[in-house]
C-alpha cells in the first residue's frame, strides 16, 4: 500500500478531500453535486492529485464517508422494497411506539413507513421468545409471495420474522428461497442486519438497509469503478458511524452502517487532538454548511450508542424519526450550519434553521440564486470573512447580496444588526443544545475544552465557549476538512450485536463465552479483509438494567474470558455506570443483561502530549478588517493573519482574523490566540 491516501466526506454542502503524501498534506473544498455525488469526489480528486503534484498511480488508499444513504432515506429515494415478516405482524411498523412524540401538537404526523402497507406481507411462521419453533415455515407460501412480489418489480426484500435473533433457521431459510425466486433482488436478513431484541427496533433497521443497498450498490461500484478509470486502483475504505472504516463489500451489505459517517469522522479527528494537547474532558464541535455537531470525549474516549434516528419528521424530536440499530459514536446535532436559513417569526423573534440552502441554491452571498439569509450571509455582513478566500478561493462572496438577504428578512433592522442577531441565535441555539446533551448523558460542560473543525465552526468557536463559560479551544490543521483528515486515522474496524437475556443471579459464563467466541470470529473475519496482518483491540460491552426497566443503559465488560465470579464484576460495572448517569443506585433490585456487543479494530496508537514551545512575538498583520462583535454589537477593527505566517509560539490577542483557505477563525474580544507546537491555534481566555 503506497503511502499516499486520499480522504473524501461528501457533506449537504461541501465535499471535502484530503490529500496526505510524503512530502505533506493537501486540502480541497468543492460544492457537493446531489444530483450525481461521486461527480464532485472525481472532480475533486483529479484537482487535488494535480495540485500535490501526484498522479493517480501514486495514492495507495482512499478513504470514503458519505451521506448518500443518509439522503436517500431522507428524501425516499431508496429501491421499492418489501417487508416479509411473521403473518399477523405487518403492521409493527406502523404501530411504532404507540405513543405521541409531540404531544400537545394537534396536527403531530408521524414518519410514514419505508414500505407501504401493500408490500408489508405476512409469512406463516413462528419462533418462540426461546427460540424453539412454534409453526414451521411454510414454504410453498413464501414461494408464491416471493413471486408476487417478483412480478411487481420489486428490488428490494427485507425479512424480520418474530424472535429471529434468538433462532435464525426460519429467516435463512426465508434467505435461500428469495435467492432462488428473486435472483436479481437485494435481500437483507435482520438476523444479519440487527440480530437484537424489540422487533420495532429491529424491522426498521432491516427495511431502511434493504431501502439503501441497491442504490449504496450501484453508488459503490461506479466509485470503484470511476477511480479505477482516472489511474487508482487501489483499496477503497468506507467510514462507518462507529468511527471505524471498513471494506467496500461489508458496506454494500450493510449500507446502514454508512449513516452518520461524516460525524464519527470528526470526533476521531478530535480524539487525537485531545491526546495531543494531554486534554482528558473535551466538548468536539464540528459545524458544516447544513448542521452543528456536538461530541463530548472524556479521557480520550467517545461516549456510544447502539441507536439512532434518521428521516425524522421533526428533526430535533426523539421519536419522530425511523430508529436504526446501529453503533454510532453518541452526538447531538441540530440544524445550525453556515446555509441554516434565517426568519422572522409571527412574533417578530429571529429563527435560524433546522432548514438549510445546501450547495444549491446556497447562501445568498454566494450568488448561485440564492436569496434567503443564512449564518453564512450573517458572518459576511459581520466582516468575519474574506470574500476572495471563501472555500479556497472556490466561490467569491458578494457582501452586499449578503447585507441586501439579511436586512431584506430582519425588517426594522439594519444589515449589520440583523447579522448579530443572527449570529447571536444560532451560537445560543449550539450553546444550548450542548448543554441538554451534557446533562443527559450525566455529565456537563463545565471546565471541558473544545476542539472546532468544519468550515464554519472556527467562525462561531470563540463565541460560543464564552457562553458555555470553556476558557480553551484547540482549532487544529485542516480543520475545515477535519472529518476527512479524521478519516484517515480512523482504525478498520467493526461491530457485532447480540441479544441474549441473563440475569445476573443466574450468571452463565459458559454461554457468555461461547457467545464472545461467536461474535469475535465474526467481527475478525470482517476487520481482517481490511487489515490482515495488524494486531487486534477488542472491546466488550453489556446492555443491562435493573429488572422491571424499560431500556438499558452501556456498560463495559472485561474482553477476557469470564468466570462465575465475574457475576459481581458485572454488577459493580452496572452500578458505577448508573451511578454517573443518575447518580444513585437502586437496592436490593435484580440486575439483568439483554444484549452483549463486540468492537474488534486494528490496534491503533494515540498521539502522546506535545509540550508547549516558548512564546515569541507574533509577526505583523496582513491588515486589519472591521469586524461586528455579536456579544456587544460594537464593530472595531481587527488584526487579520494569515495562518501559514504564524510559528509555533506566538500570541496574537482579540480582536484577531486568522485565515485560511478552508475557514477563518475569530478570535473575540477577550481571548488570545497561541500557535502551539504542532501549528494549532488554542483561543485562551486573556488574563
Amino acid at each position: 500500500m503506497g503511502e499516499t491516501r486520499l480522504a473524501v466526506d461528501i457533506g449537504g454542502t461541501f465535499t471535502d478531500l484530503v490529500l496526505a503524501t510524503p512530502r505533506g498534506t493537501h486540502e480541497m473544498k468543492l460544492l457537493t453535486t446531489p444530483d450525481a455525488p461521486e461527480r464532485a469526489v472525481l472532480e475533486g480528486a483529479r484537482a487535488i492529485l494535480a495540485a500535490a503534484g501526484c498522479t493517480p498511480g501514486d495514492v495507495g488508499l482512499v478513504v470514503h464517508g458519505t451521506t448518500l444513504a443518509t439522503n436517500a432515506l431522507i428524501e425516499r429515494k431508496g429501491a421499492p422494497t418489501a417487508l416479509l415478516t411473521t403473518e399477523g405482524f405487518r403492521d409493527s411498523v406502523e404501530i411504532a411506539y404507540e405513543h405521541r412524540f409531540e404531544q400537545y401538537d394537534l396536527s403531530m404526523q408521524r414518519p410514514e413507513p419505508l414500505v407501504p402497507r401493500d408490500l408489508r406481507l405476512g409469512v406463516p411462521e413462528r419462533i418462540a421468545a426461546d427460540g424453539s419453533v412454534l409453526l414451521a415455515l411454510d414454504e410453498a407460501a413464501l414461494r408464491a409471495t416471493a413471486r408476487a412480489l417478483r412480478t411487481r418489480g420489486i428490488v428490494a426484500v427485507a425479512v424480520c420474522f418474530l424472535h429471529s435473533f434468538t433462532n435464525a433457521i426460519h429467516e435463512r431459510r426465508a434467505g435461500a428461497i428469495l435467492a432462488e425466486e428473486m435472483p436479481d433482488a437485494a435481500i437483507t436478513l435482520s438476523c444479519d442486519v440487527a440480530p437484537e431484541i424489540r422487533e420495532y427496533e429491529r424491522a426498521s433497521t432491516t427495511i431502511a438497509n434493504a431501502y439503501v443497498l441497491p442504490l449504496m450498490g450501484r453508488y459503490l461500484a461506479a466509485l470503484e469503478q470511476g477511480l479505477r478509470d482516472a489511474g487508482m486502483a487501489c483499496p477503497l475504505l468506507l467510514m462507518m458511524s462507529s468511527g471505524g472504516v471498513t471494506t467496500v463489500e461489508t458496506a454494500k451489505r450493510f449500507p446502514v452502517r454508512l449513516v452518520e459517517s461524516g460525524p464519527a469522522g470528526g470526533a476521531i479527528l478530535a480524539q487525537a487532538v485531545a491526546a495531543e494537547n494531554g486534554l482528558d474532558r473535551v466538548l468536539a464541535f464540528d459545524m458544516g454548511g447544513t448542521t452543528a455537531k456536538l461530541t463530548l470525549i472524556d479521557d480520550l474516549d467517545f461516549q456510544r450508542s447502539r441507536s439512532f434516528e434518521v428521516a425524522r419528521a421533526y428533526r430535533f424530536i426523539q421519536g419522530s424519526g425511523l430508529p436504526v440499530r446501529i453503533p454510532v459514536i453518541e452526538l447531538v446535532e441540530i440544524g445550525a450550519g453556515g446555509g441554516s436559513i434565517a426568519r422572522v417569526d409571527a412574533l417578530g423573534r429571529i429563527l435560524v434553521g433546522p432548514d438549510s440552502a445546501g450547495s444549491v441554491p446556497g447562501p445568498a452571498c454566494y450568488g448561485r440564486g440564492g436569496t434567503l439569509p443564512t449564518v453564512t450571509d450573517a458572518d459576511a455582513a459581520l466582516g468575519r470573512l474574506d470574500p476572495s478566500r471563501f472555500a479556497g478561493g472556490s466561490i467569491t462572496l458578494d457582501v452586499a447580496r449578503a447585507e441586501a438577504a439579511v436586512g431584506g428578512a430582519i425588517a426594522g433592522m439594519a444589515p449589520t444588526q440583523g447579522a448579530v442577531g443572527i449570529a447571536e441565535i444560532v451560537d445560543e441555539t449550539m450553546a444550548n443544545a450542548a448543554r441538554v446533551h451534557a446533562v443527559e448523558n450525566g455529565k456537563d460542560t463545565a471546565g471541558r475544552a473544545m476542539i472546532a473543525f468544519g468550515g464554519a465552526a472556527p467562525l462561531h468557536a470563540g463565541r460560543l465557549a464564552q457562553k458555555l463559560g470553556i476558557a480553551r479551544v484547540v482549532v487544529p490543521v485542516g480543520a475545515g476538512v477535519g472529518s476527512a483528515h479524521g478519516f484517515l486515522r480512523a482504525p478498520i474496524a467493526y461491530e457485532v450485536v447480540r441479544s441474549r437475556h441473563m440475569r445476573l443471579d443466574a450468571f452463565d459464563a459458559a454461554m457468555l463465552n461461547a457467545l464472545f467466541a461467536e461474535m469475535r470470529a465474526e467481527a475478525e473475519s470482517v476487520v481482517r479483509l481490511g487489515a490482515p496482518d495488524a494486531p487486534l483491540t477488542e472491546a466488550r460491552t453489556g446492555f443491562m438494567r435493573y429488572r422491571g426497566q424499560g431500556h438499558e443503559i452501556a456498560v463495559p465488560l472485561p474482553p477476557r474470558t469470564l468466570a462465575p465470579e465475574d457475576a459481581a464484576t458485572l454488577r459493580t460495572g452496572f452500578e458505577a455506570a448508573y451511578t454517573a448517569l443518575f447518580g444513585r443506585v437502586i437496592p436490593r433490585l435484580e440486575v439483568e443483561a439483554m444484549t452483549f456487543a463486540l468492537a474488534l479494530s486494528a490496534a491503533r496508537a494515540l498521539p502522546g502530549r506535545v509540550p508547549d514551545p516558548p512564546p515569541r512575538p507574533a509577526p505583523p498583520a496582513a491588515g486589519t478588517r472591521d469586524v461586528t462583535d455579536p456579544a456587544t454589537g460594537a464593530t472595531e477593527p481587527a488584526m487579520v493573519f494569515e495562518r501559514a505566517a504564524l510559528a509555533p509560539g506566538m500570541v496574537l490577542p482579540g480582536p484577531a482574523l486568522i485565515v485560511e483557505d478552508g475557514t477563518t477563525t475569530v478570535v473575540p474580544r477577550g481571548m488570545a490566540a497561541r500557535i502551539n507546537a504542532l501549528h494549532q491555534i488554542v483561543l485562551e481566555t486573556a488574563r
